[in-house]
Formats: C-alpha cells, structure tokens, sequence
C-alpha cells in the first residue's frame, strides 16, 4: 500500500483560501484536512470543505461529455465522445461568429472555483474567447461594489490584514458572519479579546457570531453607512478625531465633517432603526478605543448605495486615525495586495479590437435584450440559474431556441438542465492551480493529488482542446498550465520577491513579502493625491457623489415599495453550502433542513397569523418561493432572513434568488441581493 500526502488549497468563494492536505491511498483521494503548518488554515477546514472528497464521488457527478435530448431545461442528456462534443461546439462557434460575429459568444465565469489557472482570477479560457473576439464578460456578481467604494476612497481595494484583528481592542465585525462565512478569522477576534478587546456585530439578523459578540446592534439592511456617520458624529462632537492623521493624510476633510455633523444620532436611529442611545454608546466606545479595527465582506455591499456604503467604512479608520495604526483599520479584501500578472494571463492584447461588455449579475437581461443579442453562451464554474438575481428572468434566458449553451461542469445545477452540450469539468485536487485567499496575504500551489474521473478535463486542457478543434494558431492558447503559473509570478512586484513555482511546489503556500508589520496605509494612499480621499473626484465624475456618506437602498428605503411589500428580505451565506456550490450533497442538504428556510420576527409573524413549521410563500412582483417558517426574536423586525445556495429543483423551483431584482449598485454593478423587499402569506 503507497500513501502520499498532497499539498493543495480550497478553490472557492471564500475570504479564508485555506491551504489543505490530501491523502492519497494506492492512487485514491481518501482524506483532506487542512494543512496544520499554514498560519492562516491552522489545521481546520469548514462543515462544507470536509466534505469534499465524499462530494467528488458523488454518484451525479459529471463524468463524459453530453449533448442535450430533451427540451430546455429539462435536463435529459445523451452521452457522446469528446470528438464529436469538440466537433459540434467548433462548428456552432465558427457559424455564429460567421453570421453575427464573435461579440454574439459570451463566456461566463463564475466564482466556483477562484484559481489564477483553472479558475475566475486569471480566466481560464479567456485568451481564446479574446482570439474569437467574444464579448466582454463583466464577474461583478461578488464584491464590485465594495471593490469599487473602497478604491475610490483608498485608491486601493486592500484593506488591513485580518491577522492583525488580534492587535485590536474594538473589533467590529459589519455586516459579516464569519462563523458560517470564512470562519479562521475568528481565531484572531478571539486572541484579541483575550488581552481584553469589545466585539460587536452589526447585523439585521442575530447570527452565530453575532451570539457570540460582546454587542449586537441590527440596522435595517442597506442602512450600514448612516449608522457608521452617526458614530463618527460623536466622536466628532467629543473632539476625538486624529487630528493629526487628518492632516497629513487626507484630503476634504472639512466637507466630511459637516456631513458628519449632519447625521445625529438621533437621525441616524430614525434611518437605521438602531436606539439613539445604543448609537451614542458605541459611539463613546470607539472614541475612547484605540487601536479599532473594522471587519467588513460582501453583505453589507449587496444594496444600491452599496459602494457608498464601502467608501464611507474606508473613511472611519482615517478619522480616528486607525489606518495608522497595528491593529486599526479596516479589514475588507486582500486582492488589492496580491500582485500576481493578470494581464498575462488574460492576454487582452489578442481581442481584434474594443468589444461590448456583459454584465455577470444581469444575465437575464444581457440574454433577453441585449444588441446585438447573444448566439452563445459559455458557463464555466457557474451557475447563474441559482445564483443570478430574477431567477425567472434568467430562465427565460437561457430557454431561447436560438442559443447555443456550453457549461462546464461538475454536477447537474439547475444551469446544466438548459445546456446543449455539457462538458466534465475537474475538481480541485485533480487539476493544478496557483491560489491566493482575499481575507489574508499567502499565495498557494494545488497540485493535483489524483487522476481525473471518467473523462473529466481541467479547464485549461479543454480550452486548449477546443483551440486545436477550431484550427487556431496562436501560441499562447496551448501554454502549459506550469507556465501559466510562472508568467502569473513573473510579475516584478517586490510582494512577489522570493516567491518561485519552485518554492510553492515544495512548501505548499508562501506569504506574500510584505513589511513587517503591515500597515498600508500608515504614509499614505495610492490615489492621484497621495491621501485618503473624503471627496473623490472619480465618484463624481461617475454620476455619484464625490464626498462619501450615505446612499439609501433603493427598494428597502421606498416607502411606496413597502406599502405592498412590508417585509426586507436578507439572504445570506448558509452555513452548509457555498453559493450553490454543495448543494446537491445529500448529507449537507439535510443539514440545511432540506430546502430554504425563513426567519420572521414575533411581531410580524403574529399580524399575518402564522407560526413556526408553517410553510409559507416569499413573494413580490417578480416571482416567489416558498420555505419552512421560523419564528424567532433574532431578526428584527421588518425583516425576514433566508439562505442562499439552495438549489431549485430540489426547492419548488424557485430560491430565494427569484425575488431579487436586476439592478446595479450605485459603483461597480454590483448586485443587490439584499435590497429586496416581500410579503409572505401561506403557500398553497
């Protein structure tokens, strides 16, 4: 019996990136836990990772090619050979860019898996669809808006690094659960408040690390930014602001203090909900606590004055003087610090020329209206029928008869049933990839543990596969993945310095070589003026506001809106699945309850007559779904909480996804899952 033990890392849409270890047994995958010597993983991988060896022999797992039988979204296949998929996807390209040109090809990257080689960082694929000249995909759906809010304001969307929330004697932990949704950061919140630091949690919903919090306070959803302008009015109006800092490192300050000074906590309480003096209190606390570190991710971005939201939680550290400060700022992404070459690897210099952009997060719209429309759709580690806003929208997509779809896939998504041809992609620790993590600052190597399944590809190789099948020339389509690594590197960053394939190989993972300690922005910014900017002249020259302060959400502000639908709907990470990722795992279904679930206050619960175990419809103009009901004093009332991830045709055929609306942020295009607003009565 031969055992090895293979180093790797965690492919998906999650800040922690964790280095893990499989054993493999006389060429089997037998094992995985996380690698015990990473500074950041530490041994521990989540509920849904330690599942993955099982997941991957899952008996509907993906294994030869298939051309569609059935109708449209019915999801009847036929196997056939990767000869004759090849030959029908060549053709049906080299036909549609004849007749409408390679703009009419939309590849579309999910977040499935985030690797630099097979995956959405460095677009897998895309040198091809660049050579074709298909059209510009936009991957917008996680975090454009905050990536966009924090740019403006930062020049940079890099924030602190989360390690250091163990230096911090106020964490603030906004809009973000990291006991379900990237949970190694909690070892650094908990060694932090060992030497005696005060956790709160703002939320709209009281979850497991809210619980666990020293402080909840739950705004309405999309009210994150006014609640954070009231806690600068006090420390304003107790004179403890950085003086200092504000001087040297920040540019219109002034005009931010009087727009500070209008957001009392008393007008902040009308807007968010959140008791004045429960404002004033935290208010006092972050005036008298230095260093304070705010820990911010996707949810509290996910409205339309989403990226305001970012640019002013960027703002606060400035003003108290934190970004200067171990253990102060605000720990967002990590991505603005990683300096590996993507432009390498996306080779944009092979386009024919300008191309038209696609919006990831409108699928539906770029489906149904786009012009010139879209002849052909290329889904790779996506599943935009589970995770796109308006999911009947997307459907409706996705059913034209005159589309030609591709997914790449590993599982039958509720995506695959509309395919015409479905392509067996590889899992993680059967392909090689080069890996960063967005909540920390390690780059990592996945080398493949095992052989593929059946006749499951990585996506490099198919890409190159269909290259050959197409007839094109162009070497940069048939690089190895090794190589592809090494331009990625090859970057010139002196982050990167000391940092070799060679080296990733042998230890598994390397910290990037940032000064220690890190402090980003303690000299200064990367803007145009050198400083942190409180007005930003690129937000105004986007039609928004230059100086940062508060965007109301669209939907959930719109009284007339509530009129009809009273409720806000807040659906979040699930503690089981990863997007829709898992979801077909029966062992984690079950886990999640089987299908989606609601959360309602006492209050309203009682004005509409129901009561837990209930099985209720969530609803509004552009669609519904239905779950279990529970009634329970930890969401606030006004507001009813939902998971994300669960997959359709295992829930009535409709998420809570189905509810949301095709609509952008305020920067970025972001999505705005959490500006939603519903009635629920009984179904049936």
């Amino acid at each position: 019996m031969t055992e090895l033990k293979v180093l790797g890392a965690c492919p998906l849409d999650c800040p922690d990136g964790c280095s893990w270890v499989v054993t493999v047994r006389d060429g089997e995958a037998v094992g995985l836990r996380g690698n015990p010597d990473h500074p950041y993983t530490r041994g521990a991988l989540c509920t849904k990772v330690n599942r993955w060896i099982e997941h991957s022999k899952q008996d509907d797992r993906i294994l030869y090619p298939l051309r569609r039988t059935g109708a449209k979204g019915e999801g009847r296949f036929e196997r056939i050979s990767w000869d004759e998929a090849l030959a029908e996807i060549s053709g049906r390209l080299r036909a549609v860019i004849d007749e409408h040109g390679g703009e009419a090809i939309w590849p579309y990257w999910g977040t499935g898996t985030l690797g630099y080689i097979q995956g959405l960082e460095g677009g897998a694929g895309r040198r091809f669809f660049n050579v074709l000249g298909a059209s510009r995909h936009l991957a917008n759906i996680c975090s454009a808006a905050g990536t966009a809010g924090a740019w403006h304001t930062l020049g940079s969307s890099g924030g602190m690094d989360p390690e250091d929330l163990r230096h911090a004697r106020l964490v603030i932990l906004w809009g973000t659960n990291p006991l379900t949704s990237g949970h190694h950061v909690w070892k650094f919140v908990q060694e932090a408040r060992r030497k005696g630091a005060h956790v709160v949690a703002i939320d709209p919903v009281l979850t497991r690390t809210a619980k666990q919090a020293d402080e909840h306070l739950a705004p309405l959803p999309g009210t994150d930014a006014a609640l954070a302008l009231g806690l600068l009015n006090v420390v304003v109006r107790l004179g403890a602001q950085d003086e200092d800092f504000l001087r040297r490192h920040t540019l219109g300050w002034e005009e931010f203090r009087a727009r500070v000074e209008t957001f009392t906590p008393a007008r902040v309480a009308e807007i968010t909900g959140v008791p004045e003096e429960r404002i004033v209190a935290l208010g006092e606390r972050v005036a008298r606590t230095r260093p304070t570190a705010i820990r911010a991710t996707q949810g509290l971005q996910r409205h339309s004055g989403g990226a305001m939201t970012l640019r002013t939680l960027a703002a606060f550290p400035a003003v108290t003087g934190d970004w200067g400060l171990l253990g102060g700022g605000l720990a967002t992404s990590t991505s603005g610090h990683v300096p590996l070459d993507r432009a390498a690897l996306f080779r944009d210099d092979l386009r024919p020329g300008p191309l038209r952009s696609l919006s990831m997060s409108r699928i539906g719209e770029g489906l149904l209206e786009a012009d010139p429309p879209v002849h052909a759709l290329f889904v790779i580690a996506a599943n935009p029928v589970g995770s796109g806003p308006h999911q009947s929208k997307v459907r409706a997509g996705l059913a034209r008869e005159d589309l030609f779809t591709v997914v790449l896939e590993q599982f039958p998504t509720d995506t695959t049933d509309y395919a015409d041809i479905v392509l067996p992609a590889t899992m993680q620790h059967e392909h090689a990839d080069l890996h960063d993590g967005y909540g920390h600052l390690y780059l990592a190597w996945n080398e493949p543990a095992v052989e593929p399944p059946g006749e499951c590809l990585p996506t490099t190789e198919t890409f190159r596969r269909l290259a050959r099948a197409m007839g094109l020339s162009e070497p940069a389509l048939y690089e190895s993945d090794e190589r592809l690594a090494e331009q990625a590197l090859a970057s010139g960053h002196p982050f990167l310095e000391g940092i070799t394939l060679e080296r990733l190989k042998k230890d598994g993972f390397a910290r990037l070589s940032v000064p220690d300690p890190f402090l980003p922005y303690a000299d200064g910014f990367p803007t145009l003026s050198g400083r942190l900017e409180f007005v930003s002249r690129w937000a105004g020259d986007a039609g928004q506001d230059p100086l940062a302060g508060y965007t109301p959400p669209f939907e959930v502000a719109d009284p007339e809106r509530e009129k009809r639908y009273p409720l806000a709907l807040i659906s979040a990470a699930s503690h089981h699945f990863l997007n829709t990722v898992f979801g077909s795992n029966e062992e984690l279904r079950r886990r999640s309850g089987g299908g989606p679930e609601l959360r309602m206050h006492p209050e309203d619960a009682r004005e509409r007559g129901l009561e837990s175990g209930r099985r209720v419809r969530v609803g509004n103009d552009r669609g519904a779904f239905e779950a279990v009901l529970e009634v329970t004093a930890q969401v606030r009332p006004g507001v009813v909480a939902t998971t994300k991830g669960h997959w359709a045709k295992f829930s009535g055929g409709a998420n809570a996804n189905a509810v949301v609306d095709e609509r952008d942020t305020d920067l970025g295009g972001g999505p705005v899952f959490h500006d939603t607003r519903v009635e629920v009565e009984p179904a049936g």
